[in-house]
């Protein structure tokens, strides 16, 4: 087993980690920015190092700077959490060759996963079902459109880079397929470095349901159920639940085969998830597989009992799976508690926190690095806690998370906890209706009353 593990990370998710490694007898190394010398993490790391100032580029995504730190500490493993360099698969060789252990995918395995064309080619060879569209990136317009007049309008144009719904277009008839092409790849190319563009058939009124997945140094892989992450803006999800009210226990197995099929076909490593579209028939299309632990981890662990985090430490490690895969009991929420204004277009707002309260109770769970007095950097995500429910039933968590959310008290700047208090209410949610479009039509306004305000 490991000595020490260095978190290249910051916030709630490098306090998550630091936490399984307290409780494995493993020490921590934290890694900050100036912007963060006040951050939990660093507080309660057995070891902590200054890799850089606020800016992203020349501290958290600073490899050098990162090796340099673990180096400094006798670090025998990095483990990445989530963002940053997480599916860089650079930084995943690099730390090979310094003969420290990353704790995740390989870098072979991101490179394959990381580009979404080569990505889908690799799945539909592995029998994974897989959305209709172009065998690899799209050459120009006049194949473009040809293709979308095969497959049937509309269609998507994807960046093959692509992440965050940026280099994303739907396209609705052949008038309007140049110019999305043209947008698309414009921005891509500035976002991402790459312009290359794919093509899929769109999936109207679709649900959002991701596997996960674990594999280890032996080739046995296992899923442990499945999340609905359908609740999203932007292409950026706000709530997330296991297991998901629209899938059978039927279609559940079938997801899971074919997410542990999809992962045994590039022998992975770690954690990781199969994220699939599923349309209104209950047809699932593989969509993309993130090569790293997910923001909403918890929620999974929450209803099948099980520490995502030690797992992937003891997978790196070299310690076998038992290869069973899990059926979730009970029920879960997270929602994102966000630093943004959900009254005015969800800006951001950065600040100092002078009051904060933590909801508990059965049930309740809460992720975060912040605290009163704390300041909210404006550098980096504005996720600033996760609050996550869980019950017997999906009725009973949606009712424990109103509670839960009611309770909870973070004061000095604006956050996204009344938006998900009128979720919470919402009678479409509640009765499990909705797909990624949901907060398309959702009304803020819905529901006021001085308590929410």
């Amino acid at each position: 087993m490991f000595k020490k593990i260095l978190i290249a990370n910051r916030g709630e998710i490098a306090l998550r980690i630091i936490r399984t490694c307290r409780e494995m007898g493993i020490k921590s190394v934290a890694v900050y920015s100036t912007a963060d010398r006040d951050s939990l993490h660093v507080r309660f790391a057995d070891e902590a190092v200054c890799i850089g100032p606020p800016a992203s580029k020349d501290s958290y995504l600073s490899i050098p700077n990162i090796i340099s730190a673990a180096e400094l500490t006798n670090a025998d493993a990095i483990h990445p959490g989530y963002g940053f360099l997480s599916e860089n698969a650079k930084f995943s060789a690099i730390c090979a060759e310094y003969g420290i252990k990353f704790i995740g995918a390989t870098s072979e395995q991101i490179e394959k996963m990381g580009d979404k064309a080569s990505a889908k080619e690799t799945m539909k060879q592995a029998g994974v079902p897989t959305v209709p569209g172009s065998d690899g990136l799209v050459p120009d317009v006049k194949t473009g459109i040809k293709l979308a007049n095969e497959i049937g309008y509309p269609v998507i144009l994807k960046a093959t880079a692509g992440g965050g719904g940026r280099g994303m277009r739907i396209v609705w008839n052949d008038g309007e397929f140049e110019p999305a092409w043209d947008s698309a790849r414009q921005e891509a190319g500035a976002a991402f470095g790459n312009d290359g563009i794919y093509l899929e058939k769109f999936v109207e009124d679709p649900r959002h349901i991701e596997i996960q997945v674990i594999g280890d140094q032996y080739g046995k892989v296992c899923h442990l159920s499945e999340r609905d992450c359908s609740i999203q803006r932007r292409h950026q999800k706000l709530v997330e639940e296991a297991p998901s009210p629209f899938i059978t226990p039927e279609l559940r197995e079938k997801m899971g085969a074919a997410a542990i099929k999809g992962a045994q076909a590039v022998n992975y490593e770690g954690a990781g998830t199969i994220e699939f579209l599923v349309d209104k028939h209950r047809n699932f299309y593989f969509m993309e597989m993130n090569t790293r632990i997910q923001v909403e981890h918890p929620v999974t662990e929450e209803v099948i009992n099980f520490d995502l985090i030690k797992e992937q430490i003891k997978v790196a490690a070299g310690i076998p799976i038992s290869g069973k895969s899990y059926e979730p009991t009970g029920h879960a929420i997270e929602c994102r508690i966000n630093a943004e204004d959900p009254f005015n277009n969800f800006r951001p707002s950065p600040g100092r926190i002078t009051n904060f309260h933590s909801p508990g109770g059965h049930g309740v769970r809460v992720d975060t690095h912040v605290y009163a007095g704390y300041t909210i950097p404006p550098n980096y995500d504005s996720m600033i806690a996760k609050l996550i429910c869980v019950a017997q039933t999906r009725e009973e968590a949606i009712n424990t998370m109103e509670r839960a959310l009611r309770e909870f008290v973070i004061e000095g700047v604006k956050t996204t906890i009344p938006l998900h208090i009128r979720l919470m209410r919402d009678p479409n949610f509640r009765a499990g209706n909705f797909t990624t479009k949901f907060m398309e039509t959702f009304d803020l306004t819905e529901y006021p009353d001085e308590e929410v305000e």
